[in-house]
């Protein structure tokens, strides 16, 4: 076999094996890229549709009478609202919590420190402070 033969041969087999792969890139890219889109969750239902879903459910599961219905659908705002009072209460007694445990740390630390490092000190924590209002936490997750 003379070299331009082989030199031909192998320029095809280059040439195959870039167009196997493209044709692969292709068609995985093509699944991955909607694959997402298939998949995807439905968007989260609001409060009133959330509310009306379970309305729906334990009336059709419990087999209520439209007096009962009116009733539940009462008392599910009820519940949902003390509910929702509960969690904002422990969100604001774990910020509470929080800035206190904040300002003994700090005081256990001014303890330790000159005089002249005590400004430093101080102008450090306003910075921190004031990242900390500019970037907030979000709140933990529910348990």
């Amino acid at each position: 076999m003379n070299e331009n033969t082989a030199k031909r041969r192998a320029a095809y087999w280059v040439a195959a094996v870039f167009l196997l792969g493209a044709a692969l890139g292709g068609v995985f890219g093509y699944f991955y890229g909607h694959r997402g889109t298939v998949a995807a969750a439905p968007p989260p239902l609001s409060d009133a549709q959330r509310h009306a879903k379970r309305l729906d459910e334990l009336t059709r599961e419990l087999s209520l009478n439209d007096s009962q219905r009116q009733q539940m659908d009462s008392l599910l705002t009820q519940i949902h609202g003390d509910f929702q009072s509960v969690r904002n209460k422990n969100a604001q007694q774990l910020e509470t919590d929080l800035d206190q445990e904040r300002q003994k740390s700090r005081d256990q630390i001014r303890v330790i420190l000159t005089p002249e490092q005590k400004p430093k000190f101080e102008e450090f924590m306003k910075r921190l402070d004031e990242e900390r209002k500019r970037n907030p936490q979000p709140p933990p997750p529910p348990r």
